[in-house]
């Protein structure tokens, strides 16, 4: 009773751990029982190769036994046309034996061969159930994988969610923070480069009255133009930026 429970145990074992391999690699497994039933096929086909060689001696035989008949008829027949009918009467005894002998090998040479015939088709089915195997095997291989890549894939996009609430949506909104930062910095950059543009604007446009100013009287003391051609300088007139008046 004992021993009965432990033998119940160890198969359950080992159960187990063929189970736990069958689901780890099934792929594996098939290939495995694969292998075996080539193996077993080609062993049947040096069989089937033993067993054409005995059906080939039974051809033989059965090629032999006929010309034999043949011959041993001839006999007969010319000692019984030359009158010699005790030579002929045991030729024709040999001729008996050899009718009988052929007949048996002829019997059995036809069972020899539909037991071949039988045994060659199920052997040729047998390789043509193989390669359905070796196909399907190949195909379960290659769903597998692609399956396990596509699950693989529905993993990582389940994962990458880039909600704000998410570590990488914080790690996206602190980029844009610093990429906005950097664009305020060439704002304010470019801002400041244009304040002094005005000025230097002023500067230029009093620099150039004052060069036609000093002109128009270089052109009066010259005498190429008459005072009274020549306007009035306002000393008043505003060349610079806008100032605020006083009140």
């Amino acid at each position: 009773m004992i021993f009965h429970k432990f033998v119940t145990v160890i198969r359950a074992f080992f159960n187990s751990i063929a189970n736990a391999l069958w689901e780890r690699d099934p792929i594996a497994i098939m290939r495995l029982e694969y292998d075996r039933s080539v193996e077993q096929l080609q062993e049947g086909r040096k069989g089937l190769e033993l067993y054409r060689g005995l059906v080939e001696r039974v051809v033989r035989q059965t090629t032999m036994g006929k010309s034999q008949v043949d011959k041993l008829k001839a006999e007969v027949k010319a000692y019984l046309k030359a009158g010699d009918r005790e030579t002929a009467g045991k030729f024709a005894l040999q001729l008996q034996k050899a009718e009988a002998d052929l007949t048996q090998n002829q019997e059995q040479l036809k069972l020899h061969e539909e037991a071949y015939e039988n045994n060659l088709k199920k052997i040729q089915y047998a390789y043509k159930q193989l390669a359905e195997v070796r196909e399907k095997i190949e195909r379960y291989n290659a769903d597998l994988k692609m399956t396990a890549a596509e699950a693989e894939i529905a993993r990582i996009a389940g994962d990458l969610n880039f909600d704000v609430t998410t570590d990488f949506g914080q790690i996206e909104q602190i980029i844009q923070q610093k990429i906005d930062t950097n664009r305020g910095k060439v704002r304010v950059a470019a801002d400041l480069s244009s304040r002094g543009v005005a000025d230097i604007k002023a500067r230029e446009r009093v620099e150039s009255q004052l060069a036609e100013d000093v002109l128009q009287q270089y052109e009066v003391e010259l005498g190429l133009k008459s005072p009274e051609t020549t306007p009035v300088v306002d000393s008043n007139k505003n060349l610079g930026p806008a100032t605020e008046k006083n009140t």
